[in-house]
């Protein structure tokens, strides 16, 4: 059998083939980050037929500071509940699992979008989405930043999504505490990769604690920045552990700062470097994404055990029939 159509169970969550389409940004939201009528018709379209087995949705802020564009999805507060059920029902009316992704942009958030100054680990320009020098985060903001993933997460469960994923990559806010580039902290959430990994640990805690210990809980990594002095695979494989061992039940692997393209890396499934040595220490299911466009490379990808989901991102993005043609190919012993 084909390896792309095999059904995986995490939990309580049953995938019935190897497929993700992974989130990308799509601006349709409404200006206060309301579900549109608009983004409804986008994830229909591509969920149609149920060939991707998950979606995750587009990275949503948690706090309004924490904005990363305009007309994006919003998970900042309960109003956002009804919208978002109809997104969530939407997806899994068609067949496919439907996942929220939680983002705050930290540094990468500018004044125009948010009206303020924007916060980060330490005040250093990000090296990804360029801008003024953030405020640092005091110990209360990054409590409150926790409470706002919590209520999120509590809210994307309310709204019958069949998981949540929280954004730790592409250099947004958890991705600089993550990289030594950004966080040049001296109290507990600075200096070796344990102390960087605290806040994510806390806000795997407090979303647990909110969401119960069945409902998926995906994290995306930014596993290697690319950069001289930023974060490393060895650092990903100790937070990949720790994680794992907080009750994450999918990593979703990316790159950091360098973002889901990197101009050294060639190849389809490019950063299955990292998800295989990732695989190598934990035993969660791991995703892997970037410039897969061929179902027979996402078939060898699979075979070699260089991860156990395959994300197909721009050519579904470029092709809402991309999902159904290769699964229909491999059916057929394409």
């Amino acid at each position: 059998m084909s390896h792309l159509l095999k059904p995986l169970q995490v939990g309580s969550l049953k995938l019935h083939n190897r497929l993700v389409m992974p989130p990308m940004a799509t601006a349709k939201a409404e200006p206060d980050g309301k579900v549109s009528s608009t983004i409804l018709d986008y994830y229909k379209e591509k969920s149609q037929g149920g060939y991707i087995s998950l979606i995750i949705v587009e990275h949503s802020f948690i706090l309004p500071e924490g904005k990363a564009s305009k007309q994006q999805l919003s998970v900042a507060e309960d109003t956002t509940v009804e919208g978002l059920r109809k997104l969530a029902e939407v997806i899994q009316q068609n067949g496919s699992q439907a996942v929220m992704q939680l983002n705050h942009a930290g540094s990468a958030a500018s004044k125009e979008v948010i009206g303020t100054t924007p916060v980060g680990p330490s005040a250093v320009c990000n090296p990804r989405h360029g801008g003024e020098s953030p405020q640092e985060l005091s110990q209360g903001e990054i409590t409150d930043i926790v409470q706002a993933f919590q209520a999120a997460a509590r809210r994307t469960k309310e709204a019958g999504f069949a998981g949540v994923e929280i954004h730790s990559a592409h250099g947004y806010l958890l991705n600089q505490f993550f990289s030594p580039l950004t966080n040049k902290r001296t109290d507990q959430y600075g200096g070796a990769i344990h102390n960087r990994i605290r806040l994510h640990l806390e806000i795997i805690e407090a979303v647990r604690s909110a969401v119960g210990p069945d409902f998926p809980l995906l994290l995306r990594l930014g596993a290697s920045d690319y950069l001289e002095g930023g974060s490393t695979l060895e650092d990903s494989k100790i937070a990949a552990q720790e994680f794992a061992k907080a009750g994450v039940n999918i990593l979703d692997i990316s790159g950091g700062f360098s973002g889901y393209a990197v101009p050294t890396l060639r190849g389809q499934g490019y950063f299955f470097p990292l998800t295989q040595a990732i695989k190598k220490v934990v035993t969660i299911p791991v995703i892997l994404t970037g410039g897969i466009t061929e179902p027979q490379a996402a078939e060898q990808l699979l075979a070699e055990g260089k991860a156990d989901l395959i994300g197909v991102g721009r050519a579904i993005l470029n092709n809402s029939k991309w999902a159904e043609q290769a699964i229909e190919s491999l059916r057929n012993g394409g």
